[in-house]
């Protein structure tokens, strides 16, 4: 696939831990130009031992980039959209996906994850990677093959939200952290600056649902995007102001909140919104659709706001004429 632009991670890409409504952009493309974006993963604690090896540019921005929000996510970018305004939907289409490094990072950390009480010791764990046969080699002896995705994915937030932290998913994306946004899925978030202002980050080799230690196989990556500006469409979202997504065969909607019941009410609201909108059904069809056709998988648990994601395959029911 042709690339119209490349993003390469260094100190002037890079904001580390943090959305910030009022960062402009570090470049400026036309809807449909295909960029591909490089990142990193990890602060200095997080570096191999060799004969792993450390990116240049990975080195670089751990030295050089000074204003953090940690814990937080290195992210590259935002990039800007000509033609997003607020209001709009910005559809962030997934096309490629590259391992940069030849390992990735798996941290246990005290007080976190789904068992702190469980487990009070911090461990880092370095996990060669194959960039090539992709798969990484567990320390007992497994091979995994890897569904490699950016964790995190997200536009800037409103001006009255000020700086958020990376960490904890939102409306405006950010740390999802969904393993089915991979290559081939898009991601439809809603606008809220002009130029929608995307970023990516936490590269995730590979993640089971839920995330519970805390992290994944962390590590660096690049990806190809293009973008689509949907116009005044944030409103008419399944989940209203909230991101959504979808593969060839899926439709996958999201809840985000602090209590798991309210974050499944929330996706479950929003998948039996997008059924009734792409179809005759009505709600009380979609909800009985939801519960013999549609899955509901717990995204992850370690992100302060906890997510549920809803996932329908595209053929249990047939779309408006």
């Amino acid at each position: 696939m042709k690339n119209d632009l490349t993003i390469p991670v260094d100190p002037e890409t890079t904001h580390w831990g943090y959305f910030d409504p009022a960062r402009p952009a570090v470049t400026w493309i036309e809807p449909g130009d295909n960029v591909r974006i490089e990142t990193v993963s990890g602060g200095e604690t997080m570096l191999p031992p060799t004969p792993m090896t450390t990116l240049p540019s990975h080195r670089e921005v751990i030295a050089k980039v000074t204003r953090r929000m940690e814990p937080g996510h290195i992210l590259t970018g935002p990039v800007g959209i000509n033609g997003a305004s607020p209001g709009d939907v910005l559809s962030v289409h997934v096309h490629e996906i590259e391992l940069l490094s030849d390992w990735g990072w798996n941290l246990i950390r005290p007080l976190s994850g789904v068992l702190p009480e469980d487990f009070d010791s911090t461990r880092v764990l370095h996990i060669p990677i194959d960039g090539v046969a992709r798969t990484a080699a567990l320390p007992w002896g497994v091979t995994l093959p890897l569904n490699p995705f950016f964790g995190v994915m997200g536009v800037a937030p409103p001006d009255h939200w000020g700086v958020q932290s990376s960490i904890v998913p939102r409306a405006f994306g950010g740390n999802i952290d969904c393993k089915l946004l991979g290559s081939g899925a898009t991601l439809h978030l809603p606008v809220f600056q002009p130029g929608g202002l995307f970023s990516c980050g936490d590269g995730h080799a590979n993640q089971g649902d839920g995330e519970v230690c805390l992290t994944a196989i962390e590590t660096c990556m690049a990806g190809v995007f293009s973008f689509e500006v949907l116009a005044g469409a944030a409103s008419d979202m399944p989940g209203p102001w909230m991101p959504w997504a979808e593969t060839a065969d899926l439709f996958i909607t999201f809840g985000i909140d602090v209590v798991l019941d309210a974050a499944a009410k929330q996706a479950l609201r929003a998948m039996i919104r997008l059924i009734t909108s792409r179809s005759n059904l009505t709600r009380e069809d979609a909800y009985t659709l939801c519960s013999i056709a549609a899955d509901m998988r717990v995204t992850q648990l370690v992100n302060q706001h906890k997510g549920i994601h809803v996932v329908l395959p595209k053929s249990t029911f047939d779309p408006n004429p």
